[in-house]
């Protein structure tokens, strides 16, 4: 799993030169910069030079950058590819490239040569993906899976609920997916940017489900995801404890420690260790 903090994970238009230049400057671990549904039509050419331009001589920092092109069924999906290929060997920076509604493996494999060296993020938002994500996930080019809860509810005909119980299903399908083949997984989007409490509940429902960030469509949203995805004070000082009394226990011949009352074995050191890698990553990041 990469040591890189996925926390914050913020849309921002190809099209939108202002946007472009505020995201540098944002408190976010990653950025998908959006050549698809956030471009109009019309704009698809203009955004897809500008961001090239933008890629090859803009410094995001330690922030992530991945660049979600549009479907190569439309007509901008291949010119997409083959212009981000040619700016990576023009010293462009691309972390990852998202491509969206991944069905199959093969959507994947369609990418081909159009595209090397680069990891590929797959958009999971429609039924038959999320059918498939073991198979998706265990892709040799599959770097994350980004959800897009949005199309997925409207292609299940689901219903709006602050407890995504219709979308339960195919979330946790992804995080095991994903998981078990060391992927990154991130969560989809908060509409209603403006309401910081649901945000907050939604954000703590996806990192308890093992989520390891959240996708963000404002920048409002940044700090709440920040927040609920990193590992808290009481977090960082049990995980140094369980450690510490583990290996006491080791010396002393023991197999498994006691604290607070509570049996730490072996299991619990590797969630310990896990936790503090992610809050040194984090402060790294910082």
């Amino acid at each position: 799993m990469s040591a890189q903090p996925y926390r914050s994970v913020l849309y921002i238009p190809g099209s939108n030169a202002r946007a472009l230049e505020k995201a540098a400057t944002l408190e976010c671990d990653a950025i998908i910069f959006d050549l698809e549904d956030a471009v109009a039509v019309t704009e698809k050419s203009n955004a897809r030079d500008q961001l090239v331009d933008v890629l090859k001589t803009r410094d995001y920092g330690a922030r992530a950058r991945i660049v979600r092109v549009n479907a190569l069924d439309t007509e901008w999906g291949r010119p997409d590819l083959l212009a981000l290929s040619q700016a990576l060997r023009e010293g462009a920076m691309i972390d990852a490239v998202l491509i969206p509604k991944v069905n199959a493996p093969a959507d994947l494999d369609k990418v081909g040569d159009l595209l090397a060296d680069v990891p590929l993020w797959a958009m999971m938002e429609t039924a038959q993906g999320v059918l498939n994500a073991a198979s998706i996930a265990a892709h040799p080019r599959v770097g994350g899976f980004v959800m897009g809860t949005n199309d997925l509810a409207k292609e299940l005909g689901s219903r709006d609920r602050p407890d995504r119980l219709p979308m339960q299903a195919g979330l946790g399908w992804c995080v095991l997916a994903a998981k078990a083949n060391g992927r990154i997984v991130i969560d989809g989007v908060y509409n209603a940017f403006r309401d910081e409490a649901g945000l907050a509940g939604e954000c703590e429902q996806g990192r308890d489900m093992g989520f390891d960030g959240k996708t963000a469509i404002h920048p409002a949203q940044l700090e709440v995801c920040n927040r609920a995805f990193a590992p808290s004070d009481a977090e960082i000082t049990l995980a140094q404890r369980q450690i510490a009394a583990y290996d006491a226990a080791q010396q002393s011949g023991q197999g498994v420690a006691v604290l607070d009352g509570k049996i730490v074995e072996n299991l619990h050191i590797v969630t310990a260790r896990r936790i503090l890698a992610r809050a040194k990553a984090i402060a790294a990041r910082n």
